[in-house]
């Protein structure tokens, strides 16, 4: 089982092709084998889509111009899956397909859907239809189509929360899922409960720890929780580790949101890694 890194993390700290090659040189050092990549951080994305992606604390920075194929080889890591929106699956498959082979992986992931009423029942069962369409023909190619959650698919908008829903309503021959247990967590759902659930669909597991660090006293109003460094949270994540092994997932992956230890990614990820070596590799 691999452990890898996603890119979003490092949109601060790979700017241009001398940052890129440290930073991937660094995650390589550090015992990573491989790096999530994202579509709209590997070629030029408009502007509105890298100001909001930094908005949101997670800036996308310049890599969009940065030859990642020859980064990531000479690093000596893989690509263990690539982020894509539905949409543009949709629009061009076949540019979809090159692109994962050319990165050399054989997983397609789509990140939750951007501006969607997850509580419209009818426009969940038609985003189902749409998830089964994309990967049946994604499956035809050799390539696997995986579904990331967020917390908004564990609301209970019907007799069951929106993510049953789409897992019972995806063909498994078709569509799997890459499980975040943060995001669950953050939910107030217990992510080894769905892991469970899931079983061998679950091709990739997304990590974080789930806590807190603010600035000021410890004192009323309440402390708002963030993700922290693997081990330095409060989430059962041994526990959910021995379940991604028991269905034997491709790869742990490593995705912290901001709230970095030193306010630097690459340290951050780095104090993660000792977490790993203990309980993974």
């Amino acid at each position: 089982m691999k452990t890898a890194v996603q890119q979003i993390m490092l949109g601060s700290v790979t700017g241009t092709k001398k940052e890129a090659q440290a930073t991937l040189q660094a995650i390589k050092e550090t015992g990573y084998d491989g790096i999530e990549l994202n579509g709209f951080m590997i070629r030029p994305t408009p502007f509105l889509v890298r100001m909001l992606t930094k908005a949101a604390g997670m800036p996308t920075g310049k890599g969009g111009k940065l030859d990642w194929k020859n980064l990531v080889e000479e690093a000596g890591l893989s690509v263990v899956s690539v982020h894509e929106d539905l949409g543009t699956i949709e629009r061009d498959i076949d540019a979809v397909i090159a692109e994962a082979r050319n990165f050399g992986t054989d997983k397609i992931v789509i990140t939750g859907m951007y501006r969607f009423d997850y509580s419209d029942t009818e426009a969940v069962s038609g985003l189902c239809r749409r998830l089964n369409s994309a990967g049946e023909k994604l499956a035809d190619a050799g390539i696997s189509l995986l579904y990331h959650n967020h917390n908004v698919e564990f609301q209970n908008y019907y007799t069951k929360c929106v993510y049953g829903h789409i897992v019972e309503e995806t063909k498994a021959d078709f569509v799997g899922f890459e499980l975040d247990s943060y995001w669950i967590a953050d939910a107030g759902v217990d992510p080894l409960t769905v892991m469970q659930m899931l079983g061998d669909r679950m091709k990739l597991y997304h990590i974080t720890d789930r806590g807190s660090r603010q600035q000021g006293a410890s004192m009323t109003p309440i402390l708002k929780q963030d993700c922290v460094e693997l081990g330095y949270g409060n989430m059962n994540l041994g526990a959910c580790i021995e379940q991604a092994k028991s269905a034997a997932v491709d790869a742990i992956i490593l995705e912290s949101h901001k709230n970095w230890i030193d306010k630097d990614p690459v340290r951050s990820l780095t104090v993660s890694s000792e977490f790993l070596d203990k309980t993974v590799r």
